[in-house]
């Protein structure tokens, strides 16, 4: 399966965070080299360059016994004026949302210019009633409005809201640009949210790895006000990257984090994010589902990432890449970090959303984040085992030889000891059926260094069980 999660490309000048860069089309890598070691990230293989009362229509009175002149075409049944045209109930589709198929464009491979465009419901709305204040123009009648009881500057809110839960999180929520230190200047456009008072920022990984080496970094809030930042800590195999604003301004709000473990299927989701370079975008939701095995790239040839992410029909474009997942409360229980795109791969596509985004658990990024700002670097749990990462729906196959000739089992590690060897079939993984390598990777990567899973195994036609203390390996290389 191809996967890929780059953020919204940046021109070389800079550019005000809701001007639409242009997004880039990305290669698609697969889930990498026949077998991989769990115990390290997995890189893919070489790619070729790449919204009271409803208003009451108000009839006017009509005239008095005296007939209309020959040529006056009688009066419209129902009386003057006619009612405005029917505006579906909020959440229903508009007859005029949606315009006529187009033919599909074609793509190219790398990054190339693409165009935004943005087709606005409203337009049908308004042409509807722009025809219906027309006709009463036309034939002479007066208008009378009727007005709301509230203004609308003292209209609030109420707390639970999607309008009061976004007015909330929108000041936590930042717009990040990332260039490289090339003569180019490329990079990209991401999201990410206030972690603490101190002015960490948390995002992903591949919103900010093009300015890890010699590039810059800026960060800037809802208000508009801009600050420069440094990367922290980057870990490639959990998506996940702190940086932090070198001049961190005093009364810095940082988001509630929620658990993501208690999240259910149906919950309410809100992401916040700059999608095509838009930044404070807010998009709604549910949570479609958990546990979903995801295997993303950064779509430059490096490391792949996993996750057994939530799943989310919220819309998530590129440029969202890095923003927080909110549940209705407003506290993060995700991080948005890729979509599937209509090509078949996981990962941040030229075609936008189509209802299937994908967000690392909170519980995790928050596990990473402490260990980045404490250390700068990435623990991994592993098991010590190479495992197939190509084939899939017969779990995840114990290589017979790890890479370089080495034993595929790690000799006195997690998987040697609890008696696994080449060959074994790993089926399950605690609770969680195993279908593939990548998917057990992703569960190991939910768990922490020490923790005791009990894994489900095939050999030579049996099922069997051992438990497994997981290992670690600290740092991505």
């Amino acid at each position: 399966m191809s996967t890929e999660n780059e953020g919204t490309p940046v021109p070389a000048d800079p550019a005000a965070p809701s001007a639409p860069p242009v997004p880039p089309t990305m290669d698609e890598p697969t889930g990498g080299t026949p077998s991989q070691a769990a115990s390290e990230p997995v890189r893919p293989a070489p790619q070729t360059p790449p919204s009271g009362d409803e208003p009451t229509a108000v009839q006017a009175p009509v005239p008095a016994a005296a007939p209309a002149p020959p040529h006056q075409p009688p009066a419209p049944a129902g009386g003057w004026p006619p009612p405005p045209p029917a505006v579906p109930a909020w959440g229903a589709p508009h007859p005029s949302a949606y315009p006529a198929p187009q033919a599909p464009r074609k793509r190219t491979g790398g990054l190339v210019a693409a165009v935004l465009v943005a087709s606005l419901v409203a337009g049908g709305i308004g042409g509807g009633i722009g025809y219906w204040a027309a006709e009463r123009g036309d034939n002479g009648f007066s208008s009378t409005t009727v007005s709301s009881g509230q203004a609308p500057a003292s209209f609030k809110r109420e707390p639970g809201t999607v309008a009061a839960v976004a007015a909330k999180a929108l000041p936590s929520v930042v717009t990040i640009q990332a260039k490289s230190g090339g003569q180019e200047g490329e990079g990209g456009t991401g999201t990410g949210f206030v972690y603490d008072q101190e002015g960490h920022i948390v995002t992903n990984n591949h919103v900010v790895a093009s300015a890890a080496d010699g590039g810059t970094l800026s960060v800037t809030f809802s208000d508009g006000k801009t600050y420069d930042a440094e990367v922290v800590g980057r870990a490639e195999g959990y998506d996940v990257a702190v940086i932090k604003l070198k001049d961190a301004p005093k009364g810095l709000t940082p988001l509630p984090l929620g658990d993501s473990d208690k999240v259910a299927v149906g919950d309410s989701t809100i992401a916040i994010g700059a999608p095509f370079g838009l930044s404070n975008t807010v998009t709604t939701g549910i949570v479609s589902a958990k546990n979903r095995p995801v295997a993303s790239g950064d779509g430059s040839g490096g490391s792949n990432s996993y996750m057994s992410a939530l799943q989310t029909d919220a819309s998530i474009n590129p440029g969202n890449s890095g923003g927080p997942l909110l549940d209705a409360s407003g506290a993060v229980i995700g991080i948005n970090s890729a979509i599937q795109s209509t090509s078949g791969g996981f990962g941040q596509s030229q075609a936008g959303s189509i209802g299937l985004g994908f967000a690392i658990p909170v519980n995790q990024a928050k596990n990473v984040a402490q260990q980045l700002i404490k250390t700068g670097k990435p623990v991994y749990p592993v098991i010590g085992a190479t495992v197939n990462m190509n084939e899939k729906g017969q779990g995840a196959t114990i290589a017979g030889q790890g890479s370089g000739g080495t034993p595929s089992v790690t000799p006195d590690g997690p998987a040697a000891k609890a008696g696994l060897k080449a060959g074994d079939v790993i089926t399950g993984f605690g609770d969680h059926p195993i279908d593939s390598g990548p998917t057990l990777i992703s569960e190991i990567w939910t768990h922490k260094p020490g923790d005791s899973v009990k894994i489900t195994y095939e050999r030579d036609g049996k099922t069997a069980t051992a438990t497994v203390v997981l290992g670690e390996r600290t740092g991505d290389s």
